[in-house]
């Protein structure tokens, strides 16, 4: 049976991914506690002492406003550290299999980013994990960089839907932006994603993919569809208005890429299978709270 070295396992995709793993083969789980990503020595004495077949680092540093301001912390967590966990799998003969971001790109294309477009982030965050992709690279071990976006799930406090939800109960009007548009992608889908590149490893070449749910939408949109699904599943709001306004009007330390949309079709084209439609994960979430 194979062996999978999980990373980042209490985070929004890490705890679904310990609900999926399961089907490709033992995981071991490591936490934030058990895994100090800032301490290289750390990092490699695990992955020496379980030798994975696999290591999924579903870890990052992903306050994108905060990080403007504390760029070390992120510098070693989403540079850094997939830098010495490339370098260990590699040593090992594993396959490491990273998760990274839509925020790589400067969000000026309007058709969707393909993953050989060039990179050009716009805050420290994208920088960050641009620089992490370009370590694993170098290092020219067996990897798989899988780039999502506008994640959300049941687990964690600071995705999107869940913010919503908690805004809809306190206030009776938000503003949302309506000129960022993108793929709102459910952590589940994501998991199911990385568990079948696992089971169909042989299909997947070394390199750079895409996953996201299929669609897209702006952020103003996407609180509308919330909002809507959320009702009929008997949700209650205090909300009664939701006004859309543009970026320049909601300034932020970080810049967002305006439009952020990604291509699925060569990791499609790889695995045969395409990604379910953002609404219908959305729903699925929804019922899931």
């Amino acid at each position: 049976m194979q062996k999978i070295l999980l990373i980042g396992s209490q985070g929004q995709v890490g705890q679904e991914l310990k609900k999926t793993l399961p089907q490709t083969g033992e995981v071991i789980s490591v936490t934030r506690t058990e895994l100090d990503l800032s301490d290289p020595g750390v990092i490699v004495e695990v992955i020496e002492r379980i030798k994975p077949d696999f290591i999924v680092n579903a870890a990052a540093y992903t306050a994108v406003d905060k990080a403007q301001s504390e760029p070390e912390i992120a510098r070693k967590i989403n540079a850094q550290a997939p830098a010495v966990m490339a370098k260990a799998s590699k040593n090992i003969g594993a396959t490491l299999l990273h998760i990274s971001t839509d925020y790589v790109f400067n969000g000026q294309k309007n058709t969707p980013y393909l993953e050989n477009d060039s990179t050009d982030p716009l805050g420290i965050y994208g920088i960050t994990k641009r620089d992490g992709e370009q370590s694993i690279q170098e290092v020219g071990g067996r990897h798989i960089i899988l780039r999502t976006a506008w994640v959300y799930g049941a687990y964690g406090k600071g995705n999107f839907v869940k913010t919503m939800l908690r805004l809809g109960q306190e206030k009776e009007l938000i503003k949302i932006v309506c000129d960022q548009v993108g793929s709102p992608t459910w952590s589940y889908d994501i998991a199911m994603r990385i568990t079948e590149i696992l089971k169909n490893i042989e299909k997947v070449p070394t390199g750079i993919y895409h996953f996201t749910d299929s669609g897209s939408i702006s952020w103003y949109d996407f609180a509308m569809n919330i909002f809507e699904e959320a009702r009929k599943l008997g949700f209650a709001f205090k909300l009664q208005e939701i006004i859309p306004i543009n970026t320049h009007e909601y300034p932020t330390p970080a810049k967002r890429p305006a439009y952020s949309v990604l291509s699925n079709q060569k990791l499609t084209d790889c695995l045969g299978t395409y990604p379910p439609y953002w609404r219908d994960s959305l729903k699925k979430m929804l019922v899931q709270l």
